[in-house]
């Protein structure tokens, strides 16, 4: 399907219900069916690549963008059972810096893992695990507990983690640690971080939420975030980049 029709549908959606001055619009997963077959085109194979793509991959289209107001823009977040909010919130762009230095760390990524990798959030996801990036980048000692976590959220739905983590400090307090992992284009998304922190609260009251949001870059360095909610905005509580070297390659300066 193309990307002008997953246009034309959520566009569709969000001014049937838009008024000017609206902050939050509702809609359920069936009104993508409504929309398509009133517009004429095709569904798509899974409805939900339509609101994936306008959190992940690109911009809402140019219409809904214009309703914007100053220091806000609309994001896409579940609102329950196959339901969904437009939310006006803060703007929030999670990019990674082009004047941090890398950090240059021994590669201890198996080989054949390097050769089947499948894909570049998998990828991504077990580079992090077997060179223990979470430790080194919080200062923990962490462990993962499950990927591709599909659970509910009250008040949101179902939502999927793509790696959940916890840990232990050195005073023996304990955290929960969601990772988000984007490879490629594909753009960190505040909402999933709204969401995993959410997740956190509710399934371990007792731990501290450290989110974290992986990338690769583009000569595959890994850049690392730690994120925070405030005030309804993400925002940065710390950004590092990490080169991987063979050990025979590593200086003694480094």
């Amino acid at each position: 399907m193309s990307e002008s029709a997953y246009a034309s549908i959520i566009e569709r959606i969000f001014f049937d219900r838009y008024s000017d001055g609206d902050t939050e619009i509702e809609f359920d997963r069936e009104e993508l069916v409504t929309a398509a077959a009133a517009l004429g085109v095709t569904l798509p194979k899974n409805l939900g690549d339509v609101i994936y793509t306008f959190r992940h991959r690109r911009s809402l289209p140019e219409r809904i963008l214009a309703t914007q107001k100053d220091g806000g823009e609309w994001v896409i977040s579940g609102a329950g059972a196959a339901r969904y909010r437009f939310r006006m919130v803060p703007v929030s762009r999670i990019e990674p810096r082009d004047d941090l230095p890398g950090i240059d760390i021994p590669d201890a990524t198996p080989e054949l893992i390097r050769l089947y990798r499948l894909n570049d959030e998998q990828a991504l996801l077990a580079i992090v695990r077997y060179n223990r990036l979470i430790d080194i980048f919080l200062g923990l000692t962490a462990y993962s507990l499950q990927n591709h976590l599909r659970t509910q959220v009250r008040g949101i739905g179902q939502i999927e983690i793509d790696e959940i983590y916890v840990g232990i400090d050195r005073n023996g307090r304990r955290y929960a640690i969601p990772i988000q992992a984007k490879g490629g284009s594909d753009r960190i998304s505040s909402v999933q971080v709204e969401q995993d922190i959410r997740y956190v609260r509710q399934q371990f009251p007792d731990m501290k939420c450290r989110a974290i949001a992986a990338q690769f870059l583009p000569d595959e360095t890994v850049a690392l975030f730690e994120l925070t909610m405030r005030n309804g905005a993400v925002e940065v509580v710390e950004e590092r980049h990490y080169r991987f070297v063979p050990a025979g390659e590593m200086q003694a300066d480094d």
